[in-house]
């Protein structure tokens, strides 16, 4: 069952965009001195638990965020009742985009491990992005980013066995990355993104430990076999 808190619970100071880690690869990296000299709204940074939700369907959209550390999962609720993972958003990636064109959130936005979030108001993006070009066309890449993403899960991950599901997602969590370890998600998730169920989910992951196709590390991460991986996810 998901908790939610209000972000000022959450809450762990603004954010100095000036010397963020992330600012070169983050929204704002085409920001100038002069761009920031005209933010008046704090771009805020707090942090939220797994399970703590970041918004819900249909919440007016006054903000936008960034993911500087962790993992949110966006998901959607079918007549059932049941719930569909449609994506996750993972560090310097942007939420929230449909609130430039005066939409509601499209999806719950909630935190699938411990993460940290940068919040920043909508009306501060819209108004930067009519002087600043390179703004504007980040936010154009951010969206078709997004849109390339929701093609993938529906191409890569709603197709195929169980197995080969399992694998591409695992490949996705440790794709760009330098390590082959991730931290895995729990199976109710698995079978929210994968449309399996959670048995199923389960078994899987079951069987890939045996065939050491995921060797722990430490609890709950996990070292990928790479290779072996890929030759199933390709089958």
């Amino acid at each position: 069952m998901v908790k939610s808190v209000t972000l000022r619970e959450a809450w762990s100071g603004e954010a100095d965009c000036r010397n963020c880690a992330l600012r070169t690869s983050a929204l704002f990296a085409g920001l100038t001195e002069k761009d920031f000299d005209l933010i008046h709204d704090p771009i805020d940074q707090f942090n939220l638990k797994p399970g703590t939700a970041l918004y819900k369907t249909g919440d007016v959209g006054d903000y936008m965020y960034t993911v500087r550390a962790g993992a949110i999962k966006l998901v959607q609720y079918l007549p059932d009742g049941s719930q569909r993972i449609v994506r996750i958003v993972r560090g310097t990636d942007v939420l929230g985009l449909e609130a430039l064109l005066d939409d509601g959130y499209h999806h719950d936005a909630i935190a699938l491990q411990r993460s940290e979030v940068c919040r920043f108001p909508t009306r501060v993006v819209r108004s930067l992005s009519q002087d600043n070009p390179q703004l504007h066309r980040e936010l154009m890449a951010r969206w078709q980013r997004a849109l390339n993403e929701a093609d993938a899960w529906l191409t890569e991950l709603s197709t195929g066995s169980a197995r080969q599901r399992v694998a591409r997602l695992l490949l996705r969590l440790v794709r760009d990355r330098e390590s082959s370890e991730c931290e895995l998600f729990s199976r109710e998730d698995m079978g929210a993104m994968l449309g399996i169920t959670t048995e199923t989910a389960s078994r899987t992951i079951a069987g890939f430990k045996r065939e050491s196709l995921l060797v722990e590390s430490r609890p709950n991460n996990f070292i990928l076999d790479i290779p072996n991986l890929r030759r199933l996810a390709e089958d």
